[in-house]
């Protein structure tokens, strides 16, 4: 008999915490806590204290996130910033909407931007590098700053999918001079609606961002430069501070049912698998995704949901200088082949081993 396992349940992330929930909506209603109140100050010394950076900045969206941080860095129009096309557009977006050229770069075999291909792209206009932390896995970033140092190039991360994810123990998010995280309601950690923070251990970065989402105004409510109304809601701030509070252990069911999908998917020689959970001590991924790289992806695809499994082709199936009409001309070998072959699985904390077994027992039949 078929199960019914959709890709997300959104659902759930209300229905297995009913009462905390209505409590702490009550509480913030009440309270008339609804714009710039102690819920954000206090979620975002959370999240600063965990990083352990200077500072955090709750915005509306983390693509909010990143056009603040990267205004906040000094980006000049016609700045060139390479990314890695293997992501979500907003990546790309956030440097058009500061006048910036967005310059597409290839990826390694991990999914995450290579090092190598960043080294083909680097140009006189070239000023900063935006790796993109990318399915809860950090970015080989010891090259990545290596470049950046030998070229004076300013790294702005987009860790939108990667809170809580490390390389050689530096979380996601630390490596540049600043960082923004998405809270969208399927991250790990998700508001019931947009929401997002930036973070950075640079003073004036931080400053400068604090007044550009909230209208350019400064602390006397003077506005002292031309912002944007980017401000992270109370209320969501306060269900963020409460999914907080039990973080470590969603990410460490993440890991589990990661190690489940590893250790009975590792023999199907049609399929590529992320790399396991403690497949290197370099890497702690936190698995916001599950995403492989499998033959006959879309019969794949079909079979699964004719067994009542949801999976997902991230971002209609294209990398972002795949879409024409943005006018991305180049090539990406690897990146172009990834998308022929990339399928993601479901991954969320709701999903008990018997999902994975039924999801891993009907992929094994599809190939046999």
């Amino acid at each position: 008999m078929n199960r019914a396992i959709p890709f997300f349940n959104y659902p759930q992330i209300y229905l297995s915490h009913k009462k905390e929930y209505n409590d702490l909506i009550t509480d913030v209603l009440s309270r008339g806590a609804f714009i710039n109140q102690k819920d954000i100050t206090e979620f975002e010394y959370d999240i600063a204290h965990y990083l352990g950076v200077k500072h955090a900045i709750g915005v509306a969206n983390c693509t909010d996130g990143l056009t603040i941080a990267l205004k906040a860095a000094g980006i000049q129009n016609g700045d060139e910033v390479i990314f890695p096309s293997h992501t979500f557009v907003a990546t790309a977006e956030a440097i058009v909407n500061n006048n910036g050229i967005p310059v597409p770069a290839d990826i390694a075999s991990d999914h995450t931007i290579d090092p190598n291909d960043i080294m083909k792209r680097i140009t006189k206009k070239t000023k900063f590098i935006m790796p993109v932390q990318l399915n809860g896995r950090t970015s080989n970033m010891d090259p990545i700053m290596k470049i950046a140092n030998e070229y004076n190039l300013t790294i702005i991360e987009d860790s939108a999918q990667s809170l809580g994810a490390k390389y050689k123990g530096k979380f996601a998010g630390t490596f540049g001079r600043a960082s923004s995280f998405s809270f969208y309601p399927a991250k790990i950690l998700g508001a019931f609606g947009d929401a997002g923070i930036i973070i950075t251990n640079d003073d004036d970065i931080a400053q400068k961002s604090r007044f550009l989402k909230d209208h350019g105004r400064n602390e006397k409510n003077e506005v002292v430069l031309w912002g944007m109304n980017s401000r992270l809601d109370n209320l969501q701030a306060a269900i963020l501070k409460f999914q907080f509070s039990f973080f470590n252990i969603t990410i460490n069911r993440r890991r589990a049912i990661a190690e489940l999908y590893n250790n009975n998917l590792k023999n199907i020689p049609q399929l590529t698998l992320p790399p396991g959970p403690d497949s290197s001590t370099d890497y702690f991924d936190v698995f916001q995704n599950y995403e492989i790289e499998a033959e006959n992806r879309d019969g794949l695809k079909s079979h699964l949901a004719d067994c009542g499994i949801g999976t997902l082709i991230q971002w209609s199936g294209k990398a972002v200088h795949q879409f024409e009409q943005l006018g991305l001309k180049v090539s990406l070998p690897f990146t172009e082949k990834m998308f022929t072959r990339c399928l993601m699985l479901p991954m969320h904390v709701y999903l008990s081993d018997d999902d994975i077994y039924y999801i891993t027992e009907k992929i094994i039949k599809f190939y046999e």
